[in-house]
């Protein structure tokens, strides 16, 4: 990825706290250097004084999703069974769901996702179907004659995981959309030392704007902090002190002072993050022990400490990888998917249990589809694939877009069971801003391509997925 800087003193910064911190956790929590970039719009008077929280689940690697929401009823299954081939899933351990709004079909999903099947039926959870990073609409024939431009690097793991991120697929940008929302709204929150923007996966393209740096949280004690520092045993005290008179030294050089106070209000607001989960009492609900799950148990402790730190808007990023599976393809999706299916019925359940279900919105997105077509024990990278989104405000129960065929050689099938997408992510993305709290009036300014696809002016949905 570029990351191309603003500046040489921002780049400073954020280097100089990562050098001298020794983890990039606490590095990422370099936040709110608003006086250095462009001001945020101020929102106060036109929003509602409640408490909204987006999370971001990336499947890091390209999720063969076809294998995820799938078709079952004997037409359209004989279809998947013969393309997919050695990698179909059998039809009779496909798990049924039964959207609110049919187009006549029967779809199902993963055997290992027994939690989505189960928040799918209960309406908590919907699919969007064949959606991708698009420029414009196209169609098969204007790809091949290179009439509507394409986004850069299509197939490129860093170009695409980059662009889902940035809502930026006709350039190479380093600032991601969460960030640019997060540049936006920022003054909504009180807390001016922690980030709106909190990561459980370190630093990531989505979550850095103009204005904006993630908080990095592990799903420990929530946030690193400097090691030993405040700890009673052995060294630590001399340690702390040591770090002390290091940070409340006057120096005369701008950029050592400069360096000094980015240093220490990282190192104040990791205790504070630290102290405020603290606080929270353990959940009713049970958390599995794997990253996963327990980063979502760490979101729902920061979200109910929410009043605590200050907040009412959060974006949260959690990066789960292990999805590039151009070999042992069936063996790895059980268990990802089957995690991912686990961690959301957890999350779902601990949001409920705190009353903040209606208050969050969580979202799936992966680089890129898969191919259709077998590789011999895996699929390649490809373009259109199904994403899913969780919340009270979610008009659950429900599949989005179009779902299309899973034929070889029908009008969307570009070559080897590459799909061209239906349905831009820049739907998906300004439904989810527009909840948050975005202004219609500021979707083009963060997602530059989406008057291709919706007029902001006309009112209504982008894709109906989300109430607001």
């Amino acid at each position: 990825m570029h990351h191309n800087y603003k500046s040489t003193r921002r780049r400073f910064l954020r280097q100089a706290g990562l050098a001298a911190l020794g983890y990039s956790t606490v590095g990422s929590s370099i936040f709110k250097l608003n006086a250095l970039n462009a001001a945020a719009l101020s929102n106060s008077s036109v929003m509602n004084d409640d408490y909204k929280a987006l999370v971001c689940l990336f499947k890091s690697g390209g999720n063969d999703s076809f294998n995820m929401l799938m078709p079952r009823g004997n037409a359209e299954y004989n279809e998947y069974a013969t393309t997919r081939s050695n990698l179909a899933i059998p039809q009779n351990e496909i798990l049924a769901i039964n959207p609110l709004t049919s187009d006549g079909k029967q779809y199902g999903v993963h055997p290992s996702m027994t939690g989505v099947q189960q928040l799918f039926e209960s309406q908590k959870l919907s699919f969007v179907s064949n959606i991708g990073t698009m420029i414009a609409p196209i169609t098969k024939e204007q790809y091949f004659n290179g009439s509507v431009p394409v986004p850069l690097g299509l197939f490129s793991h860093s170009d695409q995981i980059q662009q889902w991120q940035t809502a930026h697929p006709h350039l190479r940008s380093p600032v991601g959309w969460g960030g640019r929302v997060a540049d936006l709204l920022s003054d909504m929150n009180d807390n001016e030392s922690i980030s709106m923007n909190v990561s459980m996966s370190g630093t990531n393209v989505f979550q850095y704007g103009q204005s904006t740096i993630e908080f990095s949280a592990n799903n420990e004690s929530g946030a690193e902090g400097i090691y030993g520092y405040g700890e009673p045993w052995g060294v630590d005290p001399a340690r702390t002190m040591a770090i002390d008179q290091m940070l409340d030294h006057d120096y005369e050089d701008i950029y050592k002072n400069t360096y000094v106070n980015v240093l220490r209000n990282a190192k104040d607001a990791s205790i504070e993050f630290r102290d405020a989960v603290a606080t929270i009492p353990e959940f009713q609900t049970t958390f599995t022990d794997n990253n996963l799950s327990q980063s979502f148990r760490m979101i729902a402790k920061t979200i109910a400490a929410r009043d605590i730190l200050g907040f009412k808007r959060q974006i949260f990023f959690v990066n789960v990888g292990g999805w590039d599976n151009h070999d042992e393809l069936l063996n790895n999706q059980q268990a990802l998917l089957g995690a991912v299916s686990t961690a959301l019925s957890e999350f779902a359940d601990v949001l409920e249990e705190i009353n903040m279900f209606d208050c969050v919105t969580t979202f799936t997105i992966s680089e890129f589809g898969r191919t259709l077509t077998s590789n011999g024990n895996g699929t390649d990278h490809a373009w259109g694939g199904n994403v899913m989104a969780m919340g009270g405000a979610v008009n659950g129960g429900e599949m989005f877009g179009t779902f299309p065929s899973l034929e070889l050689g029908n009008p969307l099938e570009i070559y080897g069971g590459v799909l061209l997408p239906t349905t831009s992510a820049d739907l998906y993305f300004a439904e989810l801003a527009l909840w948050f709290g975005v202004p219609a009036s500021e979707l083009n300014t963060i997602f530059p391509n989406l008057g291709n696809f919706y007029d902001v002016s006309g009112g209504g949905n982008p894709l109906g997925l989300i109430e607001y």
